[in-house]
């Protein structure tokens, strides 16, 4: 994705928010880039402005449906990410949003667990840990964001997917990995 339709995607999340929250409809657009009809995985994250805390982070990591789609659905689920209240009117003006579109997840090829830590690029890489019926994702920049090595990090997605932290060690569990490219308002932008 180029600069210029990351700028159109954080402007249609931006205005996917906005709507939602105060109207309750759902962004009907026609206006967008042609690229955005390919299917694509996308995170749609709020944070808070200027103290930059997580408010939402909602997203599909699959290309499972086209990637204007997916921004859309994504921008409002984060809107009302369960972790937190839904986002109110009052708070509009004090988030700044960002979007990441992401790789297809691939499966790291390895022949005994112990692998995993040397093959992980920290910073790069996003994971996803999987294990019968749970799954969990870390974006990138999570590891960067806490100071996480491999095995930090390794951990930490298999909590969010509900398992023990080491359950990445298990031959049975199943870990990718996918890339992210990220656009980020600096600061609150209204839409229109």
């Amino acid at each position: 994705m180029n600069d210029k339709e990351g700028i159109r995607a954080l402007e249609i999340a931006r205005q996917a928010i906005d709507i939602w929250v105060r109207e309750h409809q759902k962004l009907m657009l026609h206006d967008y880039p042609k690229s955005f009809d390919r299917n694509c995985g996308v995170f749609v994250t709020i944070f808070t402005y200027p103290e930059k805390n997580l408010r939402g982070c909602i997203g599909y990591p699959e290309p499972i449906m086209p990637f204007i789609l997916a921004l859309v659905n994504s921008a409002i689920n984060a809107a009302q990410d369960p972790r937190f209240e839904p986002l109110s009117m009052n708070e509009l003006d004090n988030i700044v949003v960002e979007v990441s579109v992401l790789t297809k997840p691939r499966l790291f090829e390895v022949k005994k667990p112990e692998e995993y830590p040397k093959k992980i690029n920290i910073g790069s890489d996003g994971l996803i840990v999987e294990s019968g019926y749970n799954k969990g994702l870390l974006l990138p920049e999570v590891a960067t964001e806490h100071n996480m090595d491999a095995k930090e990090f390794l951990s930490h997605t298999c909590l969010k997917a509900g398992l023990p932290p080491e359950a990445w060690k298990d031959s049975s569990t199943r870990i990718y990995r996918f890339r992210t490219q990220k656009f980020r308002e600096k600061k609150p932008r209204r839409p229109g």
